[in-house]
């Protein structure tokens, strides 16, 4: 069979932002897949890039006094460390900001543009006079015009889920000067999307898409708003490439952000000499496969095929989508202190602990999985140290020892061995499906044979035994050999460990077919302990730092779609204040709010009378963890209806939003009721 010929991405990390681990999980499952492929003996490539244009990274380069270009520099080094930590290999690491990317930026525009699909319209949109820029949907807050929250962005609500024009937020302010916007026309480039309506219901029913997913994506076909034009073009001031034929128009960034996997491999090819066209002609044999999150499923599965499709190339293979990372059952959170970065995480512990651990979770689903840190340890400490390291461990001080570093010329349980063997394709199949849980159990039942044989031959035993010695190095060379399938297996998952083994074994590099014939008289080198045991303390050192690096000052930090800092609001009288009333309470009861995904509902003490308050704080906090503390809620507020219930007042709070939110809390001493002055 000849190989195959694969190309692979993951999805492009916006230049704003450090690493964590949530994205580890994305990068960790395309590597390991990669890895398989090419330990299979395919042709295969992996690219990935930075994401590197709009707005928050033009505000935030302004804000550090830096030029886009300084500030995209510095997050692709620190990204590209963070990965390469984790033996993430890319073959190409590259950013959006490059001469490839404009260039076909610009030529799936045009060509989307001649073939008609490109309307130019005049739209009204909200513009920010002080700051001299018209203002993208999420650089707006005011107030839901469907349930009254406060706070809501300018395209949704979080609390009650509507979406809606930025026209029609109540009290709406910029949030880049904290002025009231004003509207004002502009001319913007829509993208026709209806117009792929039949080679996307294609496309979405050929497999190339999880079940899930294209179930879900069909719904925009039978909805009454169907498949809607996409505005791909931003006013300046803007940070991208310039619309052709335009004097101030940009290109959205999340048309040029997927342009960047045809962008990194063309730079690959260039380097390399592969052939760009032979991957991506509309009828190359050659497979293209992208690795994303479930979140940005609507880019990946019909804006970005209809982009391919209307330009003359081919469409992906396939689609993967996965789930997202909780630590510990809930969201990750900085103030519980698991918004773990990767830099954290890595001055601490192995990345392969990760790796596998990701691994042993991770399905071809879309469900999220879960980083539970006592079972982090306890499975990393139980597989690899006591099943898979310990196979190496027990045997190779025997050979060292007693046989001059020298395996024997036959395996005394051959038959147990084909075992083993026999493993491979099934092994691979999983690996090949992306179904690492069921991989890894596998993988591990095999451990448990090796080490159960070991077990009953009792080596140790019959080392005791001068006329038996003989045995003990026949038996020590059959666990030998067992470790060497065990870790074949594993290396796409672990190649440190894989790198190590190699070393010890002095037989040249591990490929798959290596299982099918035993290691056989043969000198090895003595052995070195191949992993340790996590200790707990590593991981509360882990957390302990990651808690004091989350709380450093940073340069005005900007998430993608957020922004870096709220300004501060117009000015108020003393007399206005002075009407607010401030009190202390007790948090008595915290429950999620069915259907929103921002709110938590309090029950607040203050002091003999109760409060039901709905609070937008669910992005930072577990409500199990509220009950029982104090907080400072404003105790005159005039009750609001809203569509969960009837909210009596409102909890104070701090921060730039999202993870990093945090309740006011009063001083020890406090009681409820009491009055805040």
């Amino acid at each position: 069979m000849q190989p195959r010929k694969i190309l692979i991405t993951s999805a492009l990390p916006y230049a704003n932002g450090p690493i964590h681990i949530g994205h580890m999980v994305e990068y960790i499952q395309t590597d390991i897949w990669a890895r398989f492929q090419r330990l299979r003996g395919n042709e295969c490539h992996y690219v990935c890039a930075d994401d590197t244009h709009g707005t928050p990274i033009m505000l935030r380069a302004q804000q550090e006094g830096i030029t886009p270009e300084q500030l995209i520099a510095r997050s692709s080094e620190e990204h590209q460390r963070d990965f390469a930590g984790f033996n993430v290999a890319f073959d190409n690491y590259y950013t959006t900001h490059s001469d490839e990317n404009r260039h076909f930026a610009e030529f799936i525009y045009k060509a989307a543009r001649d073939n008609g699909h490109i309307e130019k319209r005049t739209i009204r949109q909200a513009y920010d006079a002080q700051a001299k820029m018209f203002l993208p949907d999420r650089f707006i807050r005011g107030e839901c015009p469907r349930c009254g929250a406060a706070d809501q962005y300018g395209d949704n609500c979080e609390a009650c889920g509507a979406t809606y024009a930025p026209t029609d937020l109540k009290n709406a302010v910029s949030a880049i000067s904290g002025t009231k916007p004003i509207e004002k026309e502009t001319d913007h480039y829509f993208f026709k999307l209806g117009h792929f309506e039949t080679f996307l219901r294609e496309f979405l029913a050929s497999g190339a898409v999880q079940k899930e997913i294209a179930n879900k994506q069909m719904e925009w076909f039978e909805s009454d708003q169907g498949l809607s034009d996409w505005d791909v073009s931003r006013d300046a001031p803007y940070w991208g490439f310039k619309i052709p034929d335009t004097d101030d128009k940009y290109f959205y960034v999340w048309l040029d952000a997927p342009i960047g996997y045809l962008a990194s491999f063309k730079n690959l090819c260039e380097r390399t000499g592969l052939d760009f066209d032979s991957y991506w002609k509309p009828d190359s044999t050659h497979e293209v496969y992208h690795f994303i999150g479930k979140d940005i499923a609507y880019f990946h599965t019909l804006f970005w095929p209809a982009l391919l499709h209307g330009a003359g190339f081919r469409t992906p293979t396939a689609v993967l989508c996965h789930g997202f990372l909780t630590v510990n059952g809930a969201k990750m959170s900085k103030s519980r202190g698991t918004f773990i970065q990767a830099e954290s995480y890595l001055k601490h512990l192995n990345p392969e602990w990760l790796r596998y651990y990701f691994a042993s979770k991770l399905s071809n689903g879309v469900d999220d999985i879960d980083l539970n840190l006592e079972d982090f340890t306890a499975r990393v400490n139980s597989d690899l140290v006591g099943k898979v390291v310990n196979i190496a461990s027990r045997c190779a001080g025997f050979i060292n020892k007693r046989f001059a570093n020298q395996l024997a010329a036959r395996l005394p349980d051959a038959a147990l061995y084909q075992i083993f063997i026999d493993a491979s394709e099934r092994i691979a199949e999983l690996y090949e499906s992306r179904r690492y849980n069921q991989a890894m159990r596998e993988i591990m039942a095999l451990a448990d044979k090796a080490n159960q044989y070991v077990d009953e031959q009792k080596p140790w035993v019959l080392a005791k035994d001068p006329e038996r010695l003989h045995e003990v190095q026949a038996v020590c060379t059959q666990g030998i050999n067992m470790f060497r399938a065990i870790v074949s297996y594993l290396k796409p998952v672990l190649p440190s460990l894989a790198a190590d083994t190699e070393t010890f074994l002095k037989a040249g590099e591990l490929t798959w077919d290596s299982v099918a014939k035993p290691l056989l008289t043969q000198e090895v080198n003595t052995f070195q302990a191949l992993m340790t045991r996590i200790d707990p303390a590593m991981i509360a050192a882990m957390l302990e730092d990651n808690k004091q690096a989350m709380a450093a000052p940073a340069a005005t930090p900007v998430a993608s779609g957020a922004l870096a800092a709220d300004p501060i609001s117009p000015t108020i009288e003393y007399d206005d204040f002075a009407k607010i009333d401030l009190r202390i309470a007790k948090i008595i009861k915290a429950e999620h709010v069915k259907g929103a995904d921002k709110l938590v509902q309090l029950t607040l003490d203050l002091g003999g009378e109760t409060r039901n308050v709905f609070a937008g704080i669910k992005s930072a906090y577990d409500p199990a963890d509220l009950e029982g503390r104090l907080t400072v809620m404003v105790a005159n507020l005039a009750p609001r209806k809203m569509r969960f219930g009837v909210s009596e007042g409102m909890v104070l709070a701090a921060g730039p939003g999202g993870k990093d939110l945090f309740i006011l809390t009063p001083d020890e001493g406090a009681e409820p009721g009491m009055r805040v002055k």
